[in-house]
């Protein structure tokens, strides 16, 4: 996938795909001091990794503030940030070098965002959201209890998952009531995106 290609599928402004340009190159620099992703997705970033991002932006709804789970190198989190600008987005990860790298490409692209250099579980108490996300951080069962304290009333998770998501729902369902949506991944066969409400333990 190209950015016009990326553009033509999301319909974003020609500015926000020169910010992701920009995202881009700072990836492809970083990698060869940290591990931000698998070396094998460099070659196709904007389908694997801004694409993938982005597919969240439409579970969001109207979602002002999110909390992006085990951050990273800033998938899906930093790309909601600069796709949709009018919405607050906390990026919590407990790697310092990480963290280095989400302020870089805040700093180069004007991305609005929080960054909390702490693990998930550390953030009770200390967070409200209407919408929390994670991408490749943990199985359903045990996302779901660091997600559900930063909650606001009436709020969200919506997850990017992989094949294994029924079985991880499956898993998930004996500990917690919940609503769940799936739609079907853009960027990955047999994947999708999970949208959870009204998630209440069991």
């Amino acid at each position: 996938m190209t950015p016009d290609r990326f553009r033509q599928t999301t319909d974003v402004s020609r500015e926000t795909v020169e910010k992701l340009v920009i995202y881009q190159r700072l990836l492809e620099k970083w990698q060869a001091k940290i591990n931000l992703v698998s070396a094998t997705t460099l070659p196709d970033i904007w389908l694997r990794h801004f694409l993938d991002s982005w597919q969240v932006l439409p579970t969001l709804g109207d979602a002002s503030t999110i909390a992006d789970l085990g951050a990273g190198a800033g998938f899906p989190g930093l790309v909601i940030a600069i796709c949709a600008p009018a919405k607050t987005v906390h990026l919590i990860e407990s790697d310092a070098r990480k963290c280095a790298f989400q302020i870089e490409v805040a700093r180069e692209t004007g991305a609005k965002i929080q960054i909390h250099n702490r693990r998930a579980e550390a953030m009770a108490g200390d967070l409200q959201v209407a919408a929390v996300t994670a991408r490749a951080l943990a199985p359903l069962d045990k996302l779901l209890p660091l997600a559900v304290p930063l909650l606001a009333v009436d709020g969200l998770c919506t997850f990017l998952k992989g094949a294994t998501y029924k079985a991880e729902l499956t898993q998930a369902e004996s500990a917690w009531h919940m609503r769940v949506s799936a739609v079907a991944s853009l960027t990955e066969p047999d994947a999708a995106v999970l949208t959870l409400r009204d998630i209440k333990a069991k």
